[in-house]
């Protein structure tokens, strides 16, 4: 949405600066605020991230739970249902519209850790 306002903006910057330096720099400063503020939240999420991270086991453990909650839907819907379904027994799916989300959300968070933890950038 800001890239939408940036150009009109830096135009009106000629009609009220008639500093070119300053008028450059302010139109610089505009640029790159909405990329700023991106940086901003995703430097918050990473300290809540830690926090979370942090605390006790219940708090910390939510994540490992929450993933293997979506393996064992996916183990019935694609295993356990279809072997019994053979056998006559029917046996409820799990919602994988829901899950498939989550995990998968999960799965390209741990994709980028595992990337830093490649690289040695998860230390200190």
């Amino acid at each position: 949405m800001l890239q939408a306002l940036i150009g009109p903006v830096t135009g009106l910057l000629d009609k009220f600066i008639p500093d070119a330096d300053q008028k450059a720099k302010l139109a610089h400063d505009i640029a790159t605020m909405s990329e700023k503020h991106a940086q901003e939240i995703a430097l918050a999420q990473i300290k809540v991230n830690e926090a979370e991270a942090k605390g006790n086991w219940f708090r910390s453990s939510w994540r490992p739970a929450t993933a293997w909650v979506c393996v064992l839907g996916f183990l019935v819907n694609f295993l356990v249902s279809p072997i019994c379904a053979g056998f006559g027994i029917i046996i409820p799916q799990a919602d994988t519209a829901t899950m498939l989300p989550v995990l998968m959300g999960m799965l390209g968070l741990a994709g980028m850790r595992t990337a830093e933890r490649l690289k040695g950038k998860d230390r200190k």
